[in-house]
């Protein structure tokens, strides 16, 4: 008898067009096989081998279904934004300059040697305190205090650096 895997990989097609023919959608219908796959897969001790793999499935893809559209009558009827055009919201070329800097800085941190990178994760980014830091690294608040300066003062160069080229790059 073929491995569970190999049952389920051969039920694929049959499952994948009845989750289209439930949902409405091939999106949707690929949505609900990758939820139904993910759940046998998660429960496969509950399966009873004297019955039909595919029957189980099936029976996996319409119950989650099921919850799918109770729950989608509780939170009531969803609207396409696509199609909404008097939302006032972000400007979308901010939001991706934000997310471009964000990466930047992170890629700079990432280029710091390691103790002064723990340092600015610790402090910086998690928030903790100079002695909390301290206590995590298992050295003295002056050496978190002078790792962090050094840090600083890099970041400041890496990122006034990226700054000034990014200037000469625009057009006057």
């Amino acid at each position: 008898m073929p491995a569970f895997q190999d049952q389920i990989i051969a039920a694929l097609p049959r499952l994948r067009r009845f989750c289209a023919a439930l949902t409405g959608t091939l999106a949707d219908g690929d949505d609900l096989l990758q939820s139904t796959v993910e759940r046998a897969l998660k429960r496969k001790e509950t399966y009873n081998p004297e019955h039909k793999l595919e029957s189980w499935l099936f029976k996996i893809a319409q119950n989650h279904w099921i919850d799918l559209k109770r729950a989608q009558a509780r939170r009531g009827p969803m609207t396409d934004l696509s199609e909404i055009t008097h939302i006032v919201g972000e400007d979308g070329g901010e939001t991706v300059d934000r997310r471009a800097a964000t990466q930047d800085v992170l890629g700079h941190i990432a280029s710091l040697p390691e103790p002064q990178r723990l340092v600015v994760a610790h402090v910086l980014v998690d928030g903790q305190s100079y002695k909390e830091a301290a206590n995590l690294l298992g050295v003295p608040v002056g050496t978190i205090m002078s790792r962090l300066s050094r840090a600083r003062k890099t970041l400041e160069a890496l990122l006034l650096d990226g700054t000034e080229k990014s200037l000469k790059g625009t057009p006057s």
